[in-house]
């Protein structure tokens, strides 16, 4: 289970990992959710640690900037990866042609700029509250929801991928380990004062997300792909974010 961990850190942080990857790279799921929360704390102390100065504008910005940081900016090239191909091709071949097409067109850039802006805004309005858990939630979260789309869906590219070892022998077994681990690091994290609603309104928000990603990929290219699982984790830390910033605000 080692070999496991060090897979999902690898993958998921820009951090050199010693040891020697597992040999099934879908064991690395189980440990998503500990990698998510792991991430989620370092964006959420940045932001904590820079409002401290009361430029809470600035700490926001530390925080998503933090994420692309931290993660190698993978999953925002995955969200443009996504919008050029869903809204450029229309059929499944060009969608998936214009995905792996390592040049980022104009509905990327549109979808990356309006989703660094968004996420910006929720942060911000987070870190007035003083929600730094929410923040953490949602990469949390967000890591959550790639173990879901990874195991209810098939790999989309005949020819193969950087995540299909992912996508392959992912099932049921994994979604209950990730789901149970993520509830347990919710807990904790919204620990002392446990307020289960606001725990089931964040996590509501991510499956709301993960559906979404996970409906608009089946139809556009009937699976998921590395940079489909990249940008429902991007989605779903903007949900997560907003929903939690209404919530904090009622």
């Amino acid at each position: 289970m080692l070999g496991a961990f060090i897979t999902a850190a690898r993958t998921l942080t820009i951090f050199p990992i010693w040891g020697k990857d597992t040999e099934n790279f879908s064991d690395a799921l189980f440990w998503f959710p500990v990698v998510g929360i792991l991430l989620g704390m370092m964006q959420a102390a940045l932001g904590y640690f820079v409002s401290l100065s009361g430029w809470n504008e600035l700490a926001a910005g530390f925080v998503v900037l933090g994420g692309i940081a931290l993660t190698r900016g993978m999953h925002a090239d995955g969200l443009a990866d996504m919008a050029d191909g869903f809204w450029g091709g229309q059929t499944k071949d060009a969608v998936l042609r214009i995905m792996k097409d390592p040049n980022v067109g104009s509905f990327g850039v549109i979808a990356l700029s309006g989703m660094m802006l968004l996420k910006w805004i929720a942060v911000l309005k987070l870190i007035e509250f003083g929600a730094f858990e929410v923040i953490a939630a949602g990469v949390l979260l967000a890591r959550w929801v790639q173990v879901l789309l990874a195991s209810v869906m098939p790999y989309a590219r005949n020819e193969g991928g950087t995540a299909q070892s992912f996508v392959n022998g992912a099932g049921n077994l994994h979604i209950v380990v990730a789901t149970l681990l993520t509830f347990f690091l919710l807990l904790l994290l919204f620990y002392p004062g446990v307020n289960l609603y606001k725990i089931v309104v964040v996590f509501s928000a991510a499956v709301i997300a993960g559906i979404m990603s996970g409906m608009l990929s089946y139809r556009k290219v009937g699976g998921v792909t590395g940079d489909v699982l990249g940008a429902g984790s991007e989605v779903t830390e903007l949900f997560v974010w907003i929903v939690g910033a209404i919530y904090c605000r009622l």
